[in-house]
């Protein structure tokens, strides 16, 4: 008889975690149901034992659901440093995993975890919700299209992840290099960073200034400005930061053929009618203008954020259905962010792939220096807008 559901395991019942237990729960993902779930914290535990089913097993850690379960797969939403380990221990012991981003804090880490992946046979993608949003998938169409002609420039402005010193405060591990491993690049930027590669491609190069503790009370960077060089010549621009009220979201795309923007939650574009090398070079008027009306992209208005990735994730080990990420997405998005980071630490132009030896050695350094924070971690109930913003 084929499978109907599959049997999910759930690792870390934090903020992310308890939201996806709930959304499974409310019946959001009828392939699933929740068989397992684990958290280090007695408290976690005693939540999970009283809103989910009574057949659903609890575990006091991540290695011991891994071992004594009988899930198909796990989801990971542990703080960052935990994603290698238990993604490696699920897929040796025969579970496919759902990973929260980022895929890990080192590139090397999360190349590791892909090997392990293509060595078990067993699937390993990452949670990264926001290609599911209908205003980035509508921009993704234009740009595969060929209608806008080869990308000259991006810019984005995604400053518009506001936090408070309460949140830093909110858990041990957070921004810290031994707890996290980063800011906003880690934590916010996992889904922008994604996506940057996903329109635009990997960039080649990257000058980054990283600024740590510039706007709280914390040793990991809450700002960052990068200059970004991609294959063919296009160039970039990506700015983010948690200290901006109000904040920003803007995504200009530059095109030979046009221009696509995205602010507010639309995306306008400007078509133009042939090439703009063609006219630069072409034309006998040296003050050339055309003004193509603006036009807004219509979509599809649906945004199932983390849902979708999990009914993705659920049909393609039922069905085979396409994953919304495949396990090297999460490694190039590490990839970059690595080398955002080592730029910023060593004040260079950065060529990705960057030297992954220098950039753990300083991140060890970092580590080494990182201060222990003590308290209760605080779990906050919260739902996601679809852009940087996070609702209670």
């Amino acid at each position: 008889m084929e499978q109907q559901k599959i049997r999910l395991g759930i690792i870390g019942i934090g903020n992310m975690g308890s939201e996806h237990c709930r959304n499974i729960a409310a019946g959001k993902c009828p392939e699933i149901e929740i068989t397992a779930g684990a958290d280090l914290r007695e408290s976690r535990r005693v939540w999970f034992r009283e809103n989910m089913t009574d057949s659903a097993e609890i575990y006091e850690s991540g290695e011991e659901l891994i071992r004594k379960s009988s899930c198909d797969a796990v989801l990971i939403c542990v703080p960052h440093y935990g994603h290698e380990s238990l993604s490696i221990a699920a897929m040796e012991n025969g579970k496919h995993v759902l990973c929260e981003k980022p895929a890990a804090v080192t590139a090397s880490a999360a190349r590791h975890m892909c090997e392990i992946s293509d060595q078990t046979g067993k699937v390993l993608t990452f949670m990264f919700n926001q290609r599911t949003n209908c205003i980035y998938r509508g921009i993704h169409d234009l740009l595969i299209s060929g209608n806008f002609g080869r990308i000259k420039r991006m810019n984005w402005i995604i400053t518009d992840w506001y936090r408070t010193q309460r949140y830093y405060d909110s858990g041990s591990w957070r921004a810290t290099w031994s707890g996290e491993g980063g800011g906003v690049l880690l934590n916010q930027c996992p889904h922008q960073l994604d996506l940057l590669i996903w329109l635009c491609g990997m960039p080649d190069s990257v000058n980054a200034v990283c600024h740590e503790g510039k706007w709280h009370d914390i040793e990991v960077e809450d700002d960052v400005s990068v200059y970004l060089e991609f294959p063919g010549g296009a160039t970039g621009i990506f700015v983010a930061s948690t200290g901006d009220l109000p904040g920003t979201n803007r995504l200009e795309i530059d095109c030979e053929m046009g221009k696509i923007v995205c602010e507010d939650g639309i995306t306008r574009f400007w078509k133009l009618p042939k090439n703009e090398r063609d006219i630069c070079f072409s034309s006998d008027n040296p003050w050339f203008r055309i003004d193509p009306d603006a036009q807004i992209l219509r979509s599809d208005g649906l945004n199932p954020q983390h849902v979708g990735v999990l009914n993705a994730f659920a049909a393609h080990l039922l069905h085979g259905a396409s994953l919304t990420a495949e396990k090297e997405d999460g490694l190039r998005e590490i990839m970059l962010s690595n080398a955002i980071h080592l730029s910023g630490w060593t004040g260079k132009t950065i060529r990705i792939p960057a030297n992954e030896d220098e950039f753990n050695l300083r991140l060890k350094e970092k580590i080494a220096g990182s201060r222990i924070k003590t308290g209760e971690d605080i779990t906050y109930q919260t739902s996601h807008t679809g852009t940087g913003r996070q609702e209670s």
